[in-house]
């Protein structure tokens, strides 16, 4: 008879524990822990070498290195985001909301690489009817895909050693469950062993996998945190789920560029890639109005232009509101703890809101310049110039820091039609661009004597 052993396993970190614990230590959550009882399995037959192959010691000057490879995923912007293309023997995990179109852009992906190659999608959520459904109603070629509905990780390899796809799909990871634990699917121990198992294969086949999961109510990968470390990209869904717009960004990235961001529509043929992002987080009112300036982010290596708007009105409660959609909101209220400290303009009576067009989140300092000038703007109830743009980061002794990339978001700004820019002084652009006048600052003081001139 088969011996087992149990373990005391933490659903949110996936820690074990030697018995069972209200609170885990790991990440002091309560209530997470939960035993686990695994089989005995010898070392040598849990994670079994699929190429035929045993591993063995080699000096780093003995390794033949082979130029990479990509396959286009038929999206540009897939591409952009993946680093250039999909690399064989590379796992990529896919996150994001219910129904954000994670499914969709898998099964768009392999239609079009099933024209050059083997590929299999594995469902364990949905049935073959139902994926075949969706693949006539987005007009996808059907002929070379191949579909195999299974949630048991085991059977999944000796289809997949039998058939050997270039490209797999498993939608999704939280679904899958190994016969080496005994506990329920989703959980700690099934998805890690599920992915190191699905993972093992891939590189020592060179398949390209991809892995949907599964997001937390915070928007976060459900399963352990191992799982994002075991395969070499991570990619979230971002937008709203009454926007059109779909935004994939990447966290990590072993062959390529991390928060590279790719931007896409949903139509009834499926994601459509953005051609011109920017175009998107322009649409603004005709007559130029208080609250609202223009400024560059960098996403990843491409420019942004997205609209930041603010509302500064007097607050009739003892604490002032601070909220913010698509900025941070502690870093609010820093800038206005600056912004009273160097230039004497107090808010600390006044509610001050933020918000950041088209859904998206600026994650990098560069907005903090556009920021208070937002605030200033509806402060004083002044529209800025329709063909302004600002960008930089704002230090605490009030000096304005120079941001990365400052030539690419000018020339993007320029091409836009912007005349007017107000920059860090390191950022001035050295050579002059076609009808733009720069405008460099160095402390914050001066940048508000700018605003006043406008």
């Amino acid at each position: 008879m088969s011996k087992h052993k149990t373990s005391f396993c933490c659903q949110t970190c996936g820690s074990l524990h030697p018995k069972w614990t209200g609170q885990c230590t790991g990440c002091h959550e309560w209530n997470t822990i939960i035993e686990e009882i695994t089989a005995a399995t010898p070392p040598s037959s849990r994670f079994q070498g699929y190429a035929g192959t045993e591993p063995i010691i080699t000096h780093m000057l003995n390794v033949a290195l082979q130029e990479e490879s990509r396959l286009s995923s038929g999206s540009l912007e897939l591409d952009r985001v993946l680093g250039g293309g999909i690399i064989m023997g590379s796992a990529i995990l896919i996150g994001g909301d219910p129904g954000i179109g994670k499914s969709t852009i898998l099964l768009q992906t392999i239609a079009h690489l099933s024209q050059a190659l083997k590929v299999l999608y594995v469902t364990g959520e949905e049935s073959p009817q139902q994926v075949t459904m969706r693949a006539r109603r987005l007009g996808l070629p059907e002929k070379h895909l191949w579909l195999l509905a299974d949630t048991h990780v085991e059977n999944i390899l000796i289809h997949a050693q039998k058939e050997k796809p270039k490209v797999l799909v498993i939608d999704s990871i939280q679904t899958m469950h190994t016969s080496l634990l005994s506990s329920a699917p989703g959980s700690v121990g099934q998805v890690r062993d599920s992915a190191m198992q699905l993972v093992t294969y891939a590189k020592q086949t060179g398949t390209a996998l991809f892995l949907v999961g599964h997001v937390t109510k915070d928007g976060h990968l459900a399963g352990p945190r191992v799982l994002e470390h075991m395969v070499d990209t991570v990619l979230y869904f971002e937008g709203e789920q009454d926007s059109r717009y779909r935004m994939i960004r990447a966290t990590k990235n072993r062959f390529g560029a991390v928060n590279e961001l790719g931007i896409f529509a949903m139509t009834e043929k499926g994601l459509r890639e953005v051609s011109q992002p920017s175009a998107i987080f322009l649409s603004r009112s005709e007559k130029p109005t208080s609250g609202s300036i223009i400024t560059a982010t960098k996403e990843g290596t491409r420019p942004l232009l997205v609209e930041v708007q603010a509302l500064v009105d007097q607050s009739h409660a003892a604490n002032p509101r601070r909220l913010t959609v698509g900025l941070d909101a502690q870093r609010l209220s820093m800038l206005l703890a600056v912004l009273h400290k160097h230039t004497g303009i107090a808010t600390y009576n006044l509610d001050v809101f933020l918000n950041v067009v088209g859904g998206l989140q600026i994650v990098e300092p560069s907005a903090d310049l556009p920021t208070l000038f937002a605030i200033l703007s509806s402060l004083r109830n002044r529209a800025l110039p329709h063909d302004l743009i600002a960008f930089g980061e704002l230090g605490l002794s009030g000096e304005i820091r120079p941001v990365p990339g400052g030539q690419e978001r000018l020339k993007e700004a320029a091409k836009h039609g912007f005349k007017t820019a107000i920059v860090p002084s390191a950022n001035a652009s050295k050579k002059m661009l076609d009808g733009m006048t720069i405008l460099p600052v160095q402390t914050l003081k001066e940048a508000v004597d700018c605003f006043e001139t406008l």
